[in-house]
Formats: C-alpha cells, sequence, structure tokens
C-alpha cells in the first residue's frame, strides 16, 4: 500500500521537458500505429521505440510496478478468453493449419493460433509503456492544459485533471482510514481468511466514499466561489509553448504512424503471414 498508483513522478529528463500537448499528440499517434495493425514487424519496432522512451525518461520499474502486475494480469485473461472463445481465430487469419498437438473437440493448439495471441500480446507491450509513460511524465494540470491546446473544452480538460490528482489522494486517505481501522481492531492483512478481509476491507470502503463526496464539495464550492466555467477560455498556469524538440517529436510521431500503415498494408493485408 506504500506505492502510488499512477502519480506524476518528477524527474529531469527529455521526455519531462516536452509540452503536454506534444506527448498527448505522440501518444495518439503512437497508439493509432500500434491499434491498426497485427504486422509483427511493426509491432517489435513500436514495442522497441516504447522501452527506449522509457529509459531515457529515467523513471523506474519500481515506480509503476503495482499498475504494470495489473495490466499484465488483464493480459494473461485475455489471451485465456481469446482461446476459449474462438481457439481456430489464427487459423482463419492466415489460411493454413499446423497442428502441435490436439486437447478435445475444436480444441487444439496452433502454430497460426500461436502467433495470433503472440501479436496480440505484443500490442498491449507495445502500448503500455508509452501509456505509462504519459501518465507518469505529464503533471496534471499541464495535461489538462494540453487537452485545451487540442480543442477540448476547458471544463472536460479540468475535470480529467481534477480525477488525476485524486488517485494519489485517494491512496493517501485510504491508507489513513485503514491504520485508523486497523488500531481498532479490524485487520486486513493475509492473517485473515479471505472473505473476512473482503468485510474489513468495506469498513473502509464506506468512510472514503464519504471523505471523498465532502472533498468534492469542497472543491466544487470553491470553484463556483471563483466563478469556474463563467468565460468560453481560460488560462494555464502549466501550460507549456512549444520549443524546437516538440516539433521534432510531434514529426518523428507523423513519420512512424506513415511508415506502420505501409508496412502494414502494402500487401493488401493487417496481418503479416510467415506461414505462406
Amino acid at each position: 500500500m506504500a506505492k502510488e498508483l499512477l502519480n506524476y513522478v518528477d524527474r529531469k529528463s527529455p521526455v519531462h521537458s516536452l509540452s503536454g500537448a506534444t506527448k498527448l499528440i505522440l501518444f495518439i499517434l503512437y497508439s493509432t500505429a500500434a491499434m491498426l495493425t497485427y504486422d509483427t514487424r511493426v509491432l517489435v519496432g513500436l514495442f522497441m521505440l516504447s522501452i527506449a522512451a522509457f529509459i531515457i525518461s529515467k523513471i523506474k520499474i519500481q515506480e509503476v510496478s503495482f499498475i504494470l502486475i495489473f495490466i499484465l494480469a488483464f493480459l494473461l485473461l485475455n489471451n485465456i478468453a481469446i482461446y476459449l472463445f474462438s481457439p481456430q481465430e489464427g487459423v482463419k487469419i492466415y489460411g493454413t493449419s499446423h497442428v502441435l498437438f490436439d486437447i478435445v473437440g475444436r480444441y487444439n493448439v496452433t502454430l497460426e493460433q500461436l502467433f495470433y495471441q503472440f501479436n496480440v500480446t505484443l500490442k498491449y507491450f507495445a502500448v503500455i509503456p508509452a501509456a505509462l509513460l504519459f501518465i507518469v511524465t505529464t503533471h496534471p494540470s499541464e495535461f489538462a492544459a494540453s487537452l485545451n491546446k487540442i480543442g477540448v473544452n476547458y471544463k472536460i480538460a479540468y475535470s480529467v485533471s481534477l480525477a488525476l490528482r485524486y488517485i494519489p489522494d485517494i491512496q493517501r486517505e485510504f491508507r489513513t482510514i485503514a491504520v485508523a481501522q486497523q488500531a481498532r481492531g479490524i485487520d486486513i492483512s493475509r492473517k485473515e481468511k479471505l472473505w473476512k478481509r473482503v468485510k474489513n476491507v468495506a469498513s473502509i470502503i464506506f468512510p472514503l466514499i464519504f471523505s471523498t463526496l465532502e472533498r468534492i464539495e469542497v472543491i466544487s464550492n470553491a470553484m463556483e466561489l471563483r466563478r469556474f466555467g463563467k468565460k468560453k477560455k481560460r488560462t494555464w498556469y502549466s501550460s507549456k509553448p512549444f520549443q524546437r524538440l516538440d516539433y521534432i517529436v510531434i514529426l518523428f510521431g507523423i513519420i512512424i504512424l506513415i511508415a506502420s500503415l505501409v508496412i502494414t498494408f502494402y500487401d493488401g493485408s493487417r496481418f503479416y503471414n510467415p506461414f505462406i
């Protein structure tokens, strides 16, 4: 419980120095390239780029380990679900069937299915580091300013900023309430049985909800007193102007998107087929 979840991590790095709008545009271009392709060569290249950006940002794996483990667990469940509901999807896509071994009925393991699910996994591996990097290297206020800069209404942008700010606040509040409840004899450690722990956590959740609602009311009253939403536009204290590096990075993102589309669709298919 000591780790912050998806909190802004301040570092001195080229990634942190970029404008929030630049990082947002680059992430949109990058994720679009990853979503549109099933070409293994493109996905491997995107994955290598995201890892390189992660290293340049000086963000440590331990700082995002909790959410990373959660996403990888979801990826595992997704792969299991893909096989359970469509065990022959790879055979349909690539048009061949190289059976490694049979299980039961229509369930068998083919090279085509393994390759297809490998590409699905590569998609996650390509996008996850980039998504985490964008969140932890962009200050919430700067993120709101960047959303507004690309045309999002400033009320919506500010709502997103508040939501990102609330994540570490809610974690700290949860820890405070948990410590107080444990001092009263309510144990949520692994010493208790699972069902008992679930019941004990519920005694933390309800105070957390009430304290969060109270915090929301305080902030909404403060914003109303300051006449938030009165004007159609607003200025941003944390907004960064575009520098030369920002334009270079955006151009690089456009090149990545175009190159990935050319490589992916040059033969008329989104799928790279090594079985032909």
